[in-house]
């Protein structure tokens, strides 16, 4: 059943459309909109909107930077194969510590999402076990071809589509105030629930959270070993994802807060998206949209077990591990060309976290991903200096405006984080010390052993 080559590879069966899919699901842009958006809308007001274009802004920085970096390493490990050939061994591991522990818990982070939704049709269903059952259903499906689940993702992808035109038509046919207004004059709810005016601090704080809305775009390069000519793909997915992204999510936010009938009952409501839905198309249209955002955060679990069971293949691969584990981590179908021990144990592990406190999942993965773009700008910028990316068949423009300015806002961002107490501090202690932790077992035992073996595929 395992293919148990020394440097196993991957079946090369993905188009430029099928990775773009992939993509897309992973990033999930229905479930950003209804689950991440009410959360900038709380924080900036009306002002989400100026916070979803800065977040935009520096999605284009980080976009060239993955862009070029993808095209240079077109590999299955993702960010820490990136960062070891640009930056080094040592950091590549802190980056994979990082990512290793980040991408399983947010699969059940989002997961916990399911539930919510499907109890607008039946009430009362227990959360965590239906978050749990998910990860286990889609890890099925995941350890199938990958073509196969490209075509499954693109079907479910265009349902959330569907759904996000419908938020968009609903509040853009018929607008209650000018989007004008709400940019140069935005507001926000007062003590009382009074609108006041949204200060630039609130407006640049929600920005950090509308960065993570769009993140994921980067996470066509963990296809890499199975996309057609990918060195031109990898960058091309990446930056049609990142546009196609910022147009599902910016244009409905827009929308919501133009045609929703009273800002205060807007930004007083239990659930935003369902408040604006249902009083502008009624209940049944809510029922409806719900179902649709379920589906969506099925296909975006899907789509991360995809990603993250082909990192953990990586992991194998490149022997990070005993020997033993390492061989059954790098595993592949016979039959289907997939990472199959790598996929199965990525789904069980994500459906056990499932029963983990949602609130402590979300200090532990909060600023992991901050600390990865930083490292991927530094090594967009190393790669040029040391001629690592030299190979990239795709070069960014205006270098190095993008690296440097990304740098700059992610350290606006630690910089805000480090101001919140509830899970912003926590989660920058929790990061330092999964990076602690990383480079100590890098330093004791990769090192100590003779060094990390970074295969070639």
């Amino acid at each position: 059943m395992a293919s148990t080559a020394a440097h196993p590879h991957l079946h090369r069966g993905l188009k430029l459309l099928g990775t773009l899919l992939l993509t897309l699901s992973a990033i999930t842009p229905a479930s950003s909109v209804f689950i991440i958006a009410p959360g900038v809308i709380s924080q900036a007001g009306s002002g989400a909107i100026l916070s979803y274009l800065a977040g935009a802004v520096v999605g284009v920085f980080m976009a060239f930077v993955y862009a070029e970096l993808g095209s240079a390493f077109p590999l299955t490990g993702g960010e820490y194969a990136i960062t070891a050939r640009t930056l080094g061994r040592l950091p590549g591991f802190v980056v994979l510590g990082l990512i290793l522990i980040t991408q399983l818990l947010i699969i059940a982070v989002i997961a916990l999402g399911v539930g919510a939704y499907l109890s607008v049709v039946l009430p009362g269903l227990d959360g965590p076990l239906v978050a749990a059952v998910t990860c286990l259903l889609t890890t099925v499906v995941a350890v199938f071809d990958i073509k196969l689940n490209a075509w499954v993702t693109g079907v479910f992808l265009a349902i959330e589509m569907i759904a996000l035109v419908v938020v968009a038509a609903l509040g853009l046919f018929g607008p209650q105030r000018s989007p004008v207004e709400l940019i140069t004059h935005p507001v926000v709810a007062g003590d009382g629930g009074a609108l006041v005016p949204a200060s630039l601090g609130l407006i640049g704080a929600a920005t950090a959270v509308a960065i993570f809305s769009y993140n994921g775009y980067g996470s066509a390069v963990y296809f890499g070993e199975e996309v057609h000519d990918a060195p031109k793909s990898i960058a091309r997915t990446v930056l049609w994802a990142l546009g196609v992204t910022v147009a599902a999510e910016l244009v409905p936010v827009t929308a919501v807060l133009v045609g929703a009938p009273s800002l205060e009952g807007l930004f007083g409501a239990e659930n935003m998206m369902q408040y604006f839905v249902t009083a502008r198309a009624g209940s049944v249209a809510n029922t409806v949209i719900s179902l649709a955002v379920a589906l969506a955060i099925l296909n975006a679990v899907l789509a991360i077990i995809l990603i993250t069971s082909r990192m953990l293949f990586s992991t194998g691969r490149d022997r990070a591990w005993p020997a033993p584990v390492s061989r059954l981590l790098s595993s592949i179908h016979a039959r289907y060309g997939s990472p199959w021990v790598a996929t199965v144990l990525t789904g069980v592990v994500s459906a056990a976290c499932c029963f983990i406190d949602e609130r402590f999942l979300l200090v532990v993965t909060g600023t992991s991903i901050v600390a990865v773009y930083a490292a991927l700008c530094l090594g967009a910028i190393a790669g040029r200096r040391n001629g690592t990316t030299g190979h990239a068949a795709y070069r960014m423009p205006w270098f190095p405006l993008a690296p440097v300015l990304a740098l700059a806002a992610l350290a606006y961002v630690i910089y805000l984080n480090a101001l919140d107490p509830v899970i912003g501090r926590p989660s920058l202690y929790v990061t330092a010390g999964i990076a602690v932790v990383s480079a100590a077992y890098y330093l004791v035992v990769l090192r100590r052993r003779g060094g990390w073996d970074l295969a070639e595929p």
